[in-house]
């Protein structure tokens, strides 16, 4: 969950799906004065995080499109990517055959599902803003598992109605709805889809909507594949802490004009649900926090099947159990798979 840093592509290797959207990203903010890209990304954050009304959409020209786009898909891509490897894990074998991003904007999830499984699948994009619409198909040309993709528009919320299909990926999108809108959402999805998959900020807020979806998702007969190992009701206290993990993303010439730092890089936060109509094996536990690496051991915070939340120290002894342990990542499963008996 918690990528390393990404290394430059080498003429020798294919250029990732990640520097491919990159690439595709890198030519949107031409003509556009950096301190005009800077300011429109400062003001969607900023609308973002707040209460937005069903029915007004937040990206309305090109140039807060072209702007937002450049600084956020790649997060959302590389959040979205993280929380898809966990379905692909607990649904192994299982390939989408067609996909419904709903509120998707430019298409960042539709990017991370061709990322996850190879070949080409009907895709559509359904978002209320046009001029997210229009970037969305001109930077899918970029990429060929999005060439022939439906990129419509649609009102996200009660009025939505989904055409059965395999996969449904909602994300940074319940934030902008009613609570009323929010369920609904929901309910439509998990009638349309065998697997749903619902991405938030990893604020106490965000997690808070996804749990709310979740118990949705789970009273409508779905299975939780990830990141939880159950679908039992998540044992944290509300109030007291939030589910979050992280995706490392890497820092364009926007992210530093507007965020400034020096590192190349930054770790998006994000909450996220995956549920399933289909037969799943959901990890044993889930690391929910960072491992804290010490001299000759290494703490692990876990999500366990009980369901209980614990922490578990794998020292030297363990052996090969503690080497897997030291290279473990925040919101990866554990055991590792070849130690995992599954239920």
């Amino acid at each position: 969950m918690n990528d390393p840093a990404p290394a430059p592509a080498s003429a020798a290797s294919p250029a990732s799906p990640a520097d491919v959207l990159r690439g595709a990203l890198a030519g949107l903010l031409d003509g556009l004065p950096p301190r005009r890209a800077a300011q429109a990304v400062e003001r969607l954050i900023a609308t973002y995080r707040g209460a937005t009304p069903t029915g007004a959409p937040i990206l309305r020209d090109r140039a807060d499109v072209a702007a937002y786009a450049a600084y956020r898909m790649p997060a959302t891509f590389e959040a979205v990517r993280s929380a898809l490897a966990a379905v692909a894990d607990a649904v192994p074998g299982w390939t989408p055959g067609d996909h419904v991003d709903v509120g998707g904007g430019t298409g960042a999830a539709a990017w991370a599902v061709s990322a996850t499984w190879d070949g080409e699948r009907p895709v559509t994009v359904l978002d209320w803003a046009e001029p997210a619409l229009a970037l969305g198909r001109e930077l899918a040309i970029a990429n060929p598992a999005l060439k022939d993709a439906r990129w419509d528009r649609a009102r996200i919320g009660t009025e939505l109605t989904l055409e059965r299909t395999d996969l449904v990926t909602v994300s940074y999108v319940l934030n902008e709805l009613t609570a009323a809108d929010r369920a609904a959402l929901v309910d439509t999805a998990a009638g349309a889809a065998q697997t749903v998959v619902i991405v938030e900020p990893g604020t106490p807020d965000g997690y808070t909507r996804v749990i709310e979806a979740r118990d949705r998702l789970v009273s409508a007969g779905f299975r939780v594949a990830a990141p939880c190992p159950h679908s039992l009701a998540c044992p944290i206290i509300p109030g007291t802490d939030w589910c979050h993990f992280a995706a490392r993303v890497s820092r364009s010439s926007l992210h530093r004009q507007v965020k400034g730092g020096s590192l190349p890089y930054e770790d998006e936060k994000f909450s996220y649900v995956a549920a399933t109509r289909l037969p799943a094996v959901p990890a044993a536990a889930r690391v929910v926090r960072k491992p804290q690496i010490r001299k000759g051991q290494v703490l692990l915070d876990l999500c366990e099947r009980d369901p209980a939340l614990s922490r578990t120290t794998v020292t030297k002894r363990h052996g090969d159990l503690y080497r897997a342990a030291r290279d473990t990542s925040w919101g990866a499963p554990w055991p590792p798979a070849a130690d995992d008996s599954g239920d």
